[in-house]
């Protein structure tokens, strides 16, 4: 007898028949899934590894040296005017750094859902594309794109963005005319994607994964048919030094390979890096702060030496590797 007095035959032809049910639900499974539909192999006429000069730095850069802004967060050209944007404020520069205007309230107007927060700008055809959302101790929400006249500085029109893609921050935004794309990055850990934009309608095209994808990205900006990336991936408390990174993005791609670019080790001083932008007479800028400690993407104290944090646009020239 069993334990529970019942007889062992009785038993052991129960369990026997609860054996060949579970194998006949296996079988019926097994043919299930055969009979599934599977996503098909994504085929790659190339590998990365086995192309080394994908992953190689596609230009050399000189640094011409640094100016000073009043602004902590993006930078953006075109022609001859340069635009600067802080977390709350954006301004407009002339070739030479002079200051031209300034919108020291650019959320006053406009604006259905609070917002109190810019990340890196970019520019095309006179108009100023920004990323805005409300953030908070490292937190975002209400994130849209925001197109300001590059003139007058006020506030056009603005796109949301689609929840569906999963990013949760926006750090920066690139215009990429030749694809009408405009793209999107993250600072948080969605920033291991690139969402994707249509520069006419503002509708959501799709998301791009970064294999090998940098930490903290705080900058896009597109450049002869690769978008470039800045990441704050350096602890400035060991003077380690933040990255550009590179990817080129196939039509229809739904992955890319990065490639590191450049080493920020020429700066005054090692902080946070922030945006950057391409000219159209070959320099590349970028956006630094220096002397403030950084918690959670939000300035907190100073460095030994600092009563304010310092920013400054470093001009480099771009040449042709040899």
């Amino acid at each position: 007898m069993s334990p529970q007095g019942i007889p062992m035959r009785a038993l052991f032809s129960t369990v026997l028949t609860g054996i060949l049910v579970l194998v006949g639900c296996g079988q019926t499974g097994e043919q299930a899934a055969q009979g599934a539909s599977k996503p098909e192999l994504v085929a790659t006429s190339t590998r990365p590894e086995d192309d080394p000069a994908s992953l190689l730095p596609a230009h050399a850069y000189t640094l011409i040296g640094p100016h000073e802004v009043d602004g902590r967060q993006g930078v953006a050209a075109e022609g001859d005017m340069r635009w600067v944007s802080g977390s709350t404020t954006l301004s407009c520069y002339d070739a030479n750094w002079n200051l031209v205007a300034t919108n020291g309230s650019p959320f006053d107007e406009g604006y259905e859902r609070k917002v109190n927060h810019i990340g890196d700008i970019d520019v095309y055809q006179g108009e100023v594309y920004c990323g805005v959302e409300l953030f908070e101790d490292g937190v975002a929400s209400n994130i849209q794109i925001a197109v300001y006249d590059g003139e007058t500085l006020k506030l056009r029109r603005t796109f949301p963005f689609d929840p569906e893609s999963g990013q949760d921050e926006c750090s920066g935004i690139a215009v990429e005319p030749e694809t009408n794309s405009v793209w999107m990055c993250s600072w948080t850990a969605t920033g291991r994607y690139l969402y994707r934009y249509d520069l006419t309608t503002g509708a959501y095209l799709g998301r791009v994964q970064l294999h090998a994808s940098p930490q903290w990205i705080q900058g896009v900006a597109a450049y002869e048919g690769s978008l470039y990336l800045t990441a704050d991936d350096g602890d400035a408390d060991f003077g380690e030094p933040d990255h550009i990174y590179r990817v080129t993005i196939p039509e229809g791609a739904t992955h890319a390979t990065v490639a590191l670019e450049r080493t920020l080790d020429d700066v005054t001083l090692q902080g946070e890096i922030e945006g950057l932008t391409f000219t159209d007479d070959g320099e590349m800028l970028v956006l630094y702060n220096r002397g403030a400690r950084i918690v959670l993407g939000m300035p907190s104290g100073f460095y030994d030496g600092y009563d304010h944090e310092i920013h400054e646009v470093f001009s480099y020239r771009v040449d042709e590797r040899a």
